[in-house]
């Protein structure tokens, strides 16, 4: 995408006159609301980086955190003015811009790793328009709406597709930056424009692992359509002087021949077994199928020879490539693939049970292509499989994991699960039924009516072995009217009671001048805010009652926020730096003054550069800058290199101990270091001992300040120290230097026994009894009014696979947080039996014994974290770690981790002989179970623990 310069997007541009923050804050909403009225495919949004973006919405008094502008009250207007930041500078997005671009120098493109509302927002064009002619800036950064998924809801691309350009003729490499919605053609054109050849000469190949898949023909075929993948290639051929480079699709006559995808010849068999599909799809398929592309007809039974016949060690050893932050898919596949009941169930002939005209399905082409998926890497040894056409269709049928950001495993699998439910139903019309109160009945009997409506509406392979049954009981507290229910579940979401706490390093500067700046390294509660890290500080660094703390955020040696008690410490990053400035209460009610340092980086040019830590004083009655440079003095002091080497050398290093304040210096070294500035400040003729310059709001450089320069009365007066040899040799710059960051990258903080849970626990707090949310009132049938009512759950009916979310993420509007406890679980006969309240199962003989078989695991924290999989091969009996493409064996010994995700369960089966015995000294009896595994399994819950 070519972009144009910022300076010629408006003709009217000096029309936009500055407006009041309150004028602004109306015109954008006004703008944005007219916008999201009129979307539409080919509409222009623009990426505007977040940090510029909030300081804007603290300018016009908008809540910060989210581009989501709602309508405020009077009051809360007024509120908001009271609040009022600093009028921003130009509009800057360079912090967001990956100078990586195409073939053209304009073409700026984003990394990949940014996220929406985290690192960028989008605005329409016309609130561009108007943020622009405001406060001009940029570069502009313009991205198109478009159309995804099969119900066409809109999105912009934000990343438009790279390829890189291989052209056959030199071997040549030039990245190419198109909408994936363009069609073949304008691919071919803008190749075509790029090579100055001509459009007939040139002949394309899906060049995916650098290998011919197959020629990308000129058609109105889209990108998309065409798999195409991020990063991947294509390679070019040109006819030259008439002849084709060998195998570009035309005959010795110059005629193009019907161009097909570089595959193994096919059989007439589809992958389910039925009869193949012509032109992607069979007659009676309906036209709503996705034109164009060509369901697998791999035969089925050659790959389930395949797998019978091919080599042990290497049944289901196949990795998954990554398309670009796909992990998330192929850790929640490897879990599927390697589901027992779901791999002799997809290797058998299933095409009886497609179901095409479900309405809430996929017409069957999620259950063919995760099919053909699972036979491929149940036939491919140990080569790894590029999921190219199982990820298209997901993106068709659910583009909100289309693009190339990080996505939620679990999100996937619940998609998954009931897409292939939907696609492989055995109910092709679906009755109607009222479901009937409980009225006092009892508890089988509501329970098997209840399953039974299910059963007559949904029947699938997943109902038959992922789906089970639990009861839901709500009490009205007020007329004590209980309802009963029972609902099926697919997967059980458990949350982690884990008070999970996080180590923050702060460095705590004495704006008073008193002491030297010191590290402490606290703990507080990740759900914490920053109240909690001024009272942990507070007790750190002994602050005394009648002292307080101003935390900042520093960026760029500068302070980028004051952080205020309400703000959460999820916004704060373990790379940031954290800075508190120490000052007596009667000092904070003084105007401050941030001191930021420079230093000369081009003497010929006089350019300057920040650095060093920036400082916080007060300013006690200051009216010129004579009073600056007073307490420019005062911060200063401890720096001075005579007062540190007078000090002594019990008291430099108490500076290195983390916890205890360090002595004050005495008041006879203060008055000797005031009497030297005195001294000299008297040989300055007016002129300050410093060079400053007093800074705007933006940090930027203004006038210098001298002794009679009138100071304007203000909240925070900004200036800019410049440092010379004369600093350099009078103060110790060391202690400005090397600010730690929050928490050191690279450490892990090993977890305490109070970090630790077992995954019973985890049960009990999903199935304790707790009171609905004031969001989630319930419509008592008694009362005829919503309640806030007492809500139960109990386990009634458990699947033969069961599947536990580990809820190590929570969303808010404004927050995102993940919890790394680590959840003890039992790798072999976990037992449920204590929780299933149903008696069938027990009496009917079936087993509430449990072993696990894959885990998904997520390693980092939210964003930028990275999911794999283990997953065990009964027939072998040995667990496999899978990361993407890369697969190796692991020892059972090390598959309990704090980053397991989801867990998979297989029921275990029991045998013809059994016989009880003492369950965990309760007194209950417990079934002897036998899965076909070896002896040295057969070994006690307590055991795993």
């Amino acid at each position: 995408m070519t972009i144009a310069d910022s300076g010629a997007l408006m003709d009217n541009e000096s029309l936009c006159l500055p407006c009041t923050p309150e004028e602004e804050r109306r015109i954008v909403k006004e703008l944005t609301d007219k916008a999201e009225l009129c979307l539409k495919e080919g509409n222009l949004y623009y990426v505007v980086s977040n940090r510029w973006f909030t300081k804007w919405q603290k300018y016009v008094g908008e809540e910060t955190g989210a581009y989501q502008l709602e309508e405020l009250s009077n009051d809360k207007q007024a509120s908001a003015s009271s609040k009022v930041g600093e009028r921003p500078g130009p509009i800057d997005n360079t912090d967001i811009i990956a100078n990586e671009g195409g073939h053209d120098g304009n073409d700026l493109q984003l990394p990949r790793t940014l996220v929406e509302r985290e690192d960028y927002v989008l605005v329409p064009q016309g609130v561009w328009d108007k943020l622009h002619g405001w406060y001009k800036g940029g570069p502009a950064l313009p991205r198109k709406m478009i159309s995804v998924g099969t119900r066409e809801t809109y999105a912009v691309e934000v990343f438009p597709l790279a390829l890189t350009l291989i052209d056959s003729r030199d071997k040549s490499e030039i990245i190419i930056h198109i909408t994936k919605k363009a069609s073949l053609r304008e691919l071919h054109k803008q190749v075509s424009a790029l090579k100055g050849v001509e459009s007939e000469k040139i002949h394309m190949w899906d060049y995916f692992n650098n290998v011919k898949q197959a020629a990308l023909v000129y058609s109105n075929q889209t990108l998309e359509e065409a798999n195409l993948q991020m990063d991947q290639s294509i390679l070019l051929d040109v006819q030259v002087d008439g002849f084709i480079p060998s195998g570009c699709g035309m005959d010795s006559t110059g005629n193009e021949l019907a161009l097909v995808p570089m595959e193994p010849q096919r059989s007439t068999r589809t992958i389910a077994g039925g009869p193949s599909l012509s032109n992607g799809y069979a007659t009676d398929y309906g036209s709503s199928l996705y034109q164009g592309v060509t369901l697998s007809s791999i035969d089925m039974e050659d790959v389930h020879d395949s797998v019978k016949t091919g080599p042990k060690r290497d049944r289901g050893l196949a990795g998954l490539q990554n398309l670009g932050n796909t992990c998330f898919m192929n850790s929640a596949l490897q879990c599927l693939v390697h589901t027992p009941p779901l791999v002799d169930y997809f290797l058998q002939d299933y095409t009886e049970e497609i179901n095409k005209q479900n309405p809430l399905g996929m017409h069957g082409e999620l259950a063919v292509a995760f099919g053909e998926l699972l036979r491929k890497l149940w036939s491919s040894g140990r080569t790894a499989v590029p999921p190219r056409a199982f990820k298209g269709k997901l993106a068709r049928f659910a583009p909100q994991f289309s693009g190339y950001n990080q996505h939620d495993s679990q999100e996937l699998l619940a998609f998954l699960l009931d897409g292939l439910h939907e696609d492989l139903n055995r109910v092709k019309q679906k009755p109607y039924f009222e479901t009937k109160d409980s009225d006092g009945r009892a508890d089988e009997e509501v329970a098997n009516e209840f399953w039974s409506y299910h059963k007559a509406r949904n029947d699938s392979i997943v109902v038959d072995v992922c789906q089970g049954q639990y009861k839901s009981t709500l009490v009205c507290p007020v007329c004590d009217k209980i309802s009963i229910t029972f609902d099926p579940f697919m997967y059980l979401s458990l949350p982690l009671p884990s008070t999970a706490t996080r180590s923050m390093t702060v460095t705590v500067f004495y704006g008073d001048g008193s002491s030297l700046p010191m590290p402490f390294t606290v703990t507080v509660s990740k759900h914490g805010c920053c109240k909690d890290l001024f009272q942990a500080l507070c007790t750190a660094c002994c602050l005394e009652s009648d002292e307080t703390l101003i935390l900042a955020e520093v960026y760029d040696h500068g302070i980028y926020k004051l952080l205020e008690n309400g703000d959460s410490l999820h916004t704060v990053k373990d790379e940031e730096f954290i800075v508190a400035y120490r000052l007596s209460k009667k000092q904070s009610e003084f105007p401050k003054l941030e001191i930021c340092h420079r230093y000369l980086e081009n003497s010929k040019a006089g350019e300057r550069k920040k650095f060093l830590t920036p400082l916080i004083t007060y300013l006690e009655g200051a009216k010129t800058g004579a009073d600056i440079e007073v307490a420019v003095n005062r911060v200063l002091a401890p720096l001075k290199r005579k007062a540190f080497s007078s000090t002594s050398s019990s008291s430099s290093n108490g500076q290195k101990v983390n916890g205890s304040a360090s002595e004050p210096m005495e008041e006879s070294t203060s008055d000797s270091l005031m009497e030297d500035n005195k001294d000299f400040d008297e040989k300055c003729n007016g002129e300050l001992s410093y060079l400053l310059c007093i800074s705007d709001e933006r940090g930027m450089s203004g006038r210098p300040l001298l002794k009679d320069t009138v100071i304007k009365p203000n909240k925070m007066v900004k200036v800019l120290l410049d440092w010379t040899e004369k600093e350099h040799d009078l103060y110790d710059a060391n202690y400005l230097k090397d600010l730690p960051t929050v928490n050191k990258p690279g450490v892990s903080v090993k977890k305490t026994k109070q970090e630790s849970i077992s995954l019973f626990s985890c049960l009990d707090a999903f199935l304790k009894e707790e009171p609905l949310g004031p969001d989630d009132m319930w419509y008592c049938p008694g009362c005829k009014e919503h309640r806030q009512a007492t809500k139960k759950l109990d386990l009634w009916r458990l699947p033969d696979i069961i599947v536990f979310h580990l809820k190590r993420f929570s969303y808010s509007r404004f927050l995102k947080n993940k919890l790394d406890t680590f959840v003890n679980f039992p790798i072999h006969n976990l037992d449920l039996s204590k929780y299933v309240k149903s008696e069938e199962t027990s009496a009917s003989g079936g087993s509430n014994i449990y072993e696990l078989y894959a885990i998904s695991n997520h390693y980092g924290g939210l964003g930028g974290g990275h999911y794999s999989a283990y997953a065990k091969l009964v027939e072998e009996d040995r667990w496999y770690h899978f990361d993407d493409a890369h697969v190796t064996a692991v020892s059972e010994g090390d598959i309990r981790t704090s980053a397991a995700y989801l867990l998979f369960y297989q029921r275990v089966k029991t045998t013809a002989k059994t016989k009880t015995k003492p369950n965990n000294g309760n007194g209950n009896g417990s079934v002897s179970v036998s899965v076909g595994e070896s002896s040295s399994h057969s070994h006690s819950l307590e055991e795993d623990f």
